[in-house]
């Protein structure tokens, strides 16, 4: 809020001018927390982001006015008069750029999936306040401004400082205008490189979800071979806890357990460490270096197999590694004898830095035979061998004793010396029909294998889910390509994949972005046809995009972020910010042929006459995201890319917008006043002069 008043007052230099927006910005912002009231919307981290960006966007309407009102005054004419006259001109460009920019929304809020949930209220809260400040810009600030700003006859000591500088801004930048003019063919150079570049930019760009947070919070997975005991875990849980201790000093606290029960009984070997860490401002290291530092560490204990994860900052939160891949097969035998091969290809990849399965054949098991005519001849029911092992083995409670008015439960087992090995279950006796006792090594045949401990389906196939954590410098799209392209060298027709959680939700909320980036443009053009009652200027708006796309992609780029659901976002509401600028610049063309100027004098003289608006709106919109892109906050790490995304795309399509937009229109539009300005336009500016002059 105080970035963006500080602009106002450095181009206009005068504090009558910065009251305005000081008393605009938080009746928009206010009006927008009825919208969220109504909507049933909660304050959160999304709206709040949206609130944040929109205190850029609600002060650029009602500064477009105040600026054209304020020219006005200067000129000499009377405030009411100037308010009057100056809204009346601008009235149709601002209706245009609010349509724009809630047509940006609109797909952004009927998004369905995790980023329609993410993003919906984000969506109506950015166009609400839109809609608020359109008409705050169109009714409030031209009374304000009528009783606030007068005309000086002596300027103050830093308007005659500074503007001598801003007369060479403007200067400068008519004359360049006029050199480009001569060569305005550029302008498709210019449009073309954009576009060659956005798509060279869009391939270099890693892709991911949305980029890690430093929530505090470190977990490790633990599995130990299958078939070792508790006491085997946890001895080992132990040695690793007190090595965790000494590698990262200074820790809040470390929960760990041992045979978590989670998913199957053979959850025995399983286990997994929380490691929570301190406050950001209290550690040198950050949540991501202490992890990878950790994952170096833990190679070291080869007796158990150890991940650490980091928890996705969106999408599903059982943890995890963040590629999984699901392999789907007709059978499980056909899933056993690839699974290996698929394995092997995966873990030779230089994406991924390890690669797990949660389908193994490894469970040791012992299949008993029991051999039915020798348990006959003896007089030995196949239940009393079954009851038997069942006794010996598995732990059953009998019955309970009471002692010392507490109640116990009665266990019957062996000893563990007498069932630790295969060969304790042959030493056995059973009991035959004449009370004979008979060594079940005479009626049984043992034979060991190996089995899965839990079986998987997915979407009612067989399956069998490859998880794998991505090496550094590689991002989650890397890692789907990665397996992808095993799959296609590896697996056969007969099988199928897909994916699974965090994998899922980024292929999903790609789709979905793609869709609403696309349909975000057909709107734009659609209501910007009906707003200019014509077609072609909205065609010319919309060269601004890949203008705005490129310079967005090469800043993410530069700064080296990813591509991601935050920057995505920031991309699509990005459309809606630069076409503003090439409205105003149209619209303002129009109105001069629409008072009998030629083509070339005219788009040159409104191009002139924008350019100070359109450098304050654009530099208080940049400075009203400038707190995003730096990460002030916590868990601000994910929005950066965001908050980069807009201020590169809006200084880089600010500046070319500027002389390509110009170029483009003396191309495309019509000599002279026609089916592309509305007629009705000269009308409006007459009776906003009559009544102006009755008021006075």
């Amino acid at each position: 809020f105080m970035l963006v008043v500080m602009i106002i007052f450095l181009f206009l230099r005068d504090w009558r001018t910065t009251i305005i927006p000081v008393i605009v910005i938080p009746i928009a912002i206010i009006g927008s927390f009825f919208i969220m009231f109504v909507a049933g919307f909660s304050i959160n981290v999304l709206t709040l982001l949206g609130l944040v960006l929109a205190i850029g966007l609600v002060v650029d309407d009602s500064i477009v006015v105040m600026e054209n009102i304020y020219a006005k005054i200067e000129q000499g004419m009377d405030p009411t008069q100037a308010a009057l006259k100056g809204v009346g001109e601008i009235f149709f460009a601002v209706i245009s750029t609010t349509t724009a920019l809630v047509a940006v929304f609109m797909p952004v809020i009927f998004l369905e999936g995790l980023t329609g949930r993410l993003f919906r209220e984000f969506g109506v809260v950015m166009a609400g306040v839109v809609i608020i400040s359109s008409f705050v810009a169109l009714t409030l600030s031209p009374m304000l401004c009528s009783r606030i700003l007068k005309q000086r006859q002596k300027k103050n000591r830093f308007y005659t400082a500074t503007e001598p500088f801003f007369e060479w801004l403007n200067r400068v930048y008519r004359d360049s205008l006029r050199t480009f003019m001569k060569v305005r063919w550029v302008a498709f150079l210019i449009i073309a490189l954009a576009g060659g570049g956005m798509f060279l930019f869009w391939m270099l760009l890693p892709a991911e979800l949305a980029p890690l947070e430093d929530r505090s919070r470190v977990q490790i997975s633990v599995s130990g071979p299958e078939g070792v005991t508790f006491e085997y875990m946890d001895y080992h849980m132990d040695r690793m806890i007190t090595g965790i201790q000494e590698q990262v000093p200074g820790h809040e606290a470390i929960i760990s357990v041992t045979s978590p029960g989670f998913g199957a009984a053979s959850s025995v070997n399983s286990g997994f460490i929380n490691l929570i860490l301190t406050d950001p401002s209290e550690r040198d290291r950050t949540q991501m270096e202490i992890a990878g530092s950790l994952t170096r560490y833990l190679q070291d204990y080869t007796a158990t197999r150890n991940f650490v994860i980091q928890t996705q900052t969106i999408g599903q939160r059982r943890g995890g590694l963040p590629v999984q891949f699901v392999l789907q097969a007709p059978t499980f035998e056909q899933l056993e004898e690839m699974l290996p091969k698929f394995m092997d290809a995966a873990s030779g990849r230089p994406e991924l830095s390890v690669v797990d399965v949660d389908l193994k054949f490894n469970k040791p098991e012992i299949e008993m035979s029991i051999d039915r005519e020798r348990a006959r001849e003896v007089g030995v029911s196949v239940r009393e061998i079954s009851r038997s092992v069942q006794l010996a083995l598995t732990d059953q409670r009998l019955g309970f004793f009471i002692m010392d008015g507490k109640q116990y439960e009665v266990i019957g087992q062996l000893e563990r010396q007498s069932r630790a090995t295969p060969m304790n279950i042959r030493n056995l006796y059973v009991a035959g029909n004449n009370g004979q006792q008979i060594q079940l090594d005479n009626l049984v045949r043992l034979q060991e294998k190996s089995s899965p401990p839990q079986r998987f389906r997915f979407n009612r196939y067989v399956s069998a889910t490859v998880s794998a954590g991505l090496a550094p410098g590689y991002s989650l799209a890397d890692g789907i390509a990665a397996m992808e392209d095993v799959a296609a060298t590896v697996l056969d027709e007969s099988f199928r994949s897909d994916l699974s959680g965090a994998s899922r939700d980024f292929v999903e909320s790609a789709d979905s972005l793609l869709f609403a980036f696309i349909l975000a443009i057909i709107l734009i053009y659609l209501v910007l046809s009906a707003q200019f009652e014509s077609f072609r200027d909205p065609f010319i708006i919309l060269f601004t995009v890949p203008l705005a796309v490129f310079g967005a992609f090469f800043t993410l780029w530069y700064f080296q972020e990813t591509f991601n659901i935050f920057s995505q976002i920031g991309i699509i509401m990005l459309m809606g910010l630069v076409s503003k600028n090439a409205i105003l610049i149209v619209e303002f063309a129009n109105q001069r042929k629409a008072q009998g100027m030629e083509l070339m004098e005219a788009i040159t003289d409104a191009a002139a006459v924008r350019f100070r608006p359109i450098l304050m709106t654009s530099m208080s919109t940049v400075l009203g995201v400038t707190p995003i892109a730096l990460a002030l906050g916590a868990g601000s790490e994910s929005r950066v890319s965001m908050g980069l995304a807009i201020i590169g795309g809006l200084i880089f399509a600010s500046i070319l917008t500027l002389f390509v937009i110009p170029a483009i229109y003396s191309y495309f539009s019509s000599s002279t006043a026609g089916a592309d300005n509305r007629p009705d336009e000269a009308i409006t500016n007459k009776v906003a002069e009559t009544r102006a002059e009755s008021v006075s």
